[in-house]
């Protein structure tokens, strides 16, 4: 991350509503984030209701292995029903075996709409 980005970043979360952060803490040790997971809630219009992105999930290294990532996204998971959401949504790079095997593990999987069709491909373009 750049000086910009990590300078700027935590105002430009707080600037959108659309936003909301879970964090987990070490209560025994130190008290210092250890985890953190941040989310944008968009819509559905095959739903007609909102949906949750979660957009960034990270656990220090020193708490890995402690299901901290698990915890914190049910709570995201709990937050989103309470906002009346569909669905959660995310993405995941193809090396990040670790997260994938996560996610696949509480309940995720490829997105698809329609099987025949197969599964959606995450694309972007910069701007």
């Amino acid at each position: 991350m750049s000086e910009e980005v990590k300078a700027n970043l935590p105002s430009a979360l707080l600037a959108r509503p659309m936003m909301f952060s879970v964090l987990a803490f070490d209560d025994a040790k130190s008290g210092l984030p250890v985890g953190l997971v941040n989310c944008v809630e968009g819509f559905s219009t095959f739903a007609c209701r909102p949906l949750v992105n979660i957009h960034d999930v990270v656990v220090a290294a020193s708490h890995r292995g402690q299901r901290i990532a698990e915890q914190m996204l049910m709570l995201v998971a709990q937050l989103a029903r309470e906002r009346g959401a569909c669905k959660l949504t995310l993405e995941v790079l193809s090396g990040n075996a670790p997260a994938a095997k996560l996610y696949r593990r509480i309940g995720f999987d490829n997105y698809q709409l329609e099987p025949a069709m197969g599964h959606a491909l995450f694309m972007q373009k910069w701007l």
